[in-house]
């Protein structure tokens, strides 16, 4: 196969993980626009607490991403994601049963304590190459997109006929559907780093959250996150205000994000291709900029918004993609999940902050201070990721290897990244092969050759 195209278990793993992503994101996404309206006959309703039950998801995530992803470094991806997933379904089943919004913000916590998009990530970035992990993050991030598209439109459906319970309901069906993909669907990877790389301390956390262009991309994700909050703070009343209903909102989100994942796909293939990564990444917040200011200059106007969406939305959906790539290449071989726990957990904080800066600017000010605020955050942002480098890209060798266990693929992993040369080694056990990330200067393919046939 060409390495310019995704193999099976890239395939499978951004299908299956993609699908993850999706069930689970869709059910948080569907209770955005509704919880507010139909949260009031809940005891205790108040705005506050409706900012308390929304935040409280965000915040949890936030705060239990990088152990989540520590974990997952420790003990498997999948053993974490399962139990990310029960941890999820609990918490939804707690708020489909409340009474009151305390109860219901409580399962919302709970929801966020189930925190497995480092897991996720990392496992995604195990099973795809180099070359062809932005692709695979991008198919990952499409459908975290295309999730949101359609919470706009079911969201209020299930919540006229069901309530708010009724969606949680359905969250944690979606939840217990997902846990079955990854049991028989996900490809199960044995990942291994080289000697002396094969655990990861709390200091080693501390490292990573120092680390210059990691920051960067942490920052990033920060702020691209705490935008799209911020953003949507103020949407929809204005949306409303300049004559469309809320019940026709979905007529302009659709079309706006499958244009935006079609205008998107021609940067993705120049960034990878031309490696213009770092030309491209500067462009897209460039973009975000400019579609913010002109939301400040044109939010009277439905064709302005939806045009500044757009083009807000290619950029978002680029960024969105290209960060884990990135983050995965910049982080030391067995450190993926930590590092994926804490840009996770700087994603969710932007969330969390963009909510509260959005409340309080739409409070004190109009729409248009809301999207001037947005603008100013990509401003900063833009100063921040000029001095970030973009790391090269290794070598990838693949190499059948059959293996009957986990335990054997656990033992190959583990003499093949012994080699002279080799940066990491994935041994996929359900598709008989062995993908080693190397040094090319220093790696003997004939050695890693016998060193499998020998199996």
């Amino acid at each position: 196969m060409s390495a310019s195209q995704l193999n099976t278990v890239e395939k499978r793993a951004a299908v299956s993980l993609a699908s993850v992503f999706a069930f689970r994101m869709l059910g948080l996404f569907m209770l955005m626009p509704v919880l507010a309206v139909y949260g009031q006959s809940l005891s205790g309703f108040s705005p506050l607490w409706i900012g308390l039950a929304i935040g409280a998801y965000g915040l949890t995530q936030a705060l239990l991403q990088i152990p989540m992803g520590w974990l997952s470094d420790r003990i498997g991806r999948k053993r974490v994601i399962i139990g990310g997933l029960v941890l999820f379904t609990l918490g939804s089943v707690v708020a489909a049963c409340a009474e009151s919004m305390y109860t219901l913000t409580l399962g919302r916590a709970l929801q966020g304590m189930g925190a497995i998009a480092s897991a996720l990530l990392a496992l995604a970035a195990d099973l795809s190459r180099d070359e062809q992990r932005p692709k695979v993050m991008a198919v990952i991030g499409m459908c975290i997109g295309m999730s949101f598209a359609v919470a706009m439109l079911l969201g209020p459906m299930v919540a006229a006929s069901f309530g708010v319970s009724g969606i949680f309901w359905l969250t944690a069906a979606l939840a217990v559907l997902g846990m079955a993909i990854v049991t028989w669907m996900v490809p199960t990877a044995v990942n291994r780093a080289p000697k002396g790389e094969t655990s990861v301390t709390l200091a080693d956390v501390g490292k990573l959250v120092r680390h210059p262009d990691l920051a960067r991309l942490d920052l990033g994700v920060l702020f691209l996150h705490l935008s799209l909050t911020t953003v949507f703070v103020s949407l929809p009343t204005q949306l409303i205000a300049d004559g469309l209903e809320a019940a026709k909102h979905w007529q302009l989100y659709i079309p706006v994000f499958v244009l935006s994942f079609v205008l998107m796909v021609p940067m993705m293939i120049v960034a990878v291709a031309k490696q213009k990564e770092k030309p491209l990444f500067l462009v897209a917040i460039v973009m975000l900029i400019v579609s913010m200011l002109g939301l400040v200059a044109g939010a009277h106007s439905v064709y302005v918004i939806a045009a500044c969406m757009m083009l807000y939305f290619v950029a978002f959906n680029f960024l969105e993609a290209t960060m884990p790539a990135l983050v995965s290449r910049l982080s030391p071989a067995n450190q993926k999940g930590s590092a994926m726990g804490v840009f996770s957990s700087s994603q969710f904080l932007g969330a969390f902050l963009g909510g509260t800066l959005g409340g309080y600017v739409a409070q004190t000010g109009s729409p248009e201070m809301v999207f001037a605020a947005a603008a100013v955050v990509g401003v900063i942002w833009l100063v921040i990721a000029a001095k970030m480098r973009v790391p090269p890209r290794s070598k990838i060798i693949s190499l059948l290897s059959a293996v009957d266990s986990e335990q054997d693929a656990q033992q190959l992993a583990g003499r093949l990244v012994a080699l002279p040369g080799v940066l990491e080694a994935t041994v996929v056990c359900d598709e008989n092969r062995s993908y080693l990330k190397v040094d090319d200067k220093k790696f003997d393919l004939e050695a890693a050759q016998r060193l499998v046939a020998a199996v």
